[in-house]
């Protein structure tokens, strides 16, 4: 064996020892702070009045990551806003399915469905963004869940995994590689863009203190494991340079 390799196995086995012992948030910090730049994207999800305090479905605490969503955005050229806009009688909605009660589930055509209280209605106050989110340079609105007969909480594909909301497009056509999530919920839209952002090629982060979940029957940490194994890079808000 080498001089060389000798070293290259030693500089290993120091990093990694390192790693063990800082941690994987600490070596995060180690590489230094994110400074976003014109190929990443700030994906913001769903931040609405349904799934904040007093909605039809609020997720818990969800209102405390605004402040956070705000600073966040201030450090990217690109941000990307999404709302749930279901229609009425929404195939999703727990009250289209006699019998049924919200969290309980149902099959469809496209597989398992979570079955929500009504929420996000087109139109409604309940469908609109938080009335404290403050992103005016946001550049584009993705409206999804407003096929009848699909749920979708992907910010680039519906539940059947087939239809596209052309976000993907819109993004590689302006030159963007990196995805940055945040919003509601951890567990689900916001993991749910997360996961097909990889699908579809992209570098993809979920910035954690700036999201909140439902955990729905173990949900969350479900969620968090689906995106580890799929490449998803889990940081804070303190890893991105504001």
């Amino acid at each position: 064996m080498g001089t060389t390799t000798r070293r290259e196995l030693l500089a290993v086995s120091v990093g990694t020892g390192v790693a063990l012992m800082l941690g994987r948030e600490a070596w995060a910090a180690a590489a230094g702070p994110i400074t976003p730049g014109a190929k990443d994207v700030l994906i913001v999800v769903d931040v609405q009045n349904c799934f904040t305090k007093g909605g039809s479905l609020a997720v818990p605490n969800g209102d405390d990551i605004v402040p956070s969503v705000n600073a966040l955005a201030k450090a990217f050229k690109n941000v990307v806003i999404t709302q749930d806009w279901h229609t009425p009688g929404h195939i999703s909605f727990a009250s289209s399915h006699p019998g049924k009660k919200p969290f309980e589930t149902v099959q469809l055509p496209y597989g398992t469905q979570v079955l929500w209280p009504d929420h996000c209605v087109q139109g409604t106050d309940g469908a609109g963004l938080h009335k404290d989110l403050a992103i005016p340079h946001a550049q584009l609105v993705i409206r999804k869940g407003f096929n009848p007969k699909v749920d979708s909480y992907s910010a680039f594909l519906e539940a059947d995994k087939k239809t596209p909301t052309g976000l993907d497009g819109y993004l590689k056509r302006r030159g963007v590689n990196r995805v940055f999530c945040v919003g509601l919920a951890t567990d689900f839209c916001v993991a749910w863009t997360a996961l097909d952002a990889r699908k579809l090629g992209f570098a993809a982060y979920v910035i954690e203190d700036a999201t909140r979940g439902i955990d729905n029957r173990g949900s969350l940490a479900n969620a968090w494991k689906a995106m580890e194994k799929a490449g998803v890079k889990r940081i804070q808000s303190k890893d991105i340079k504001v």
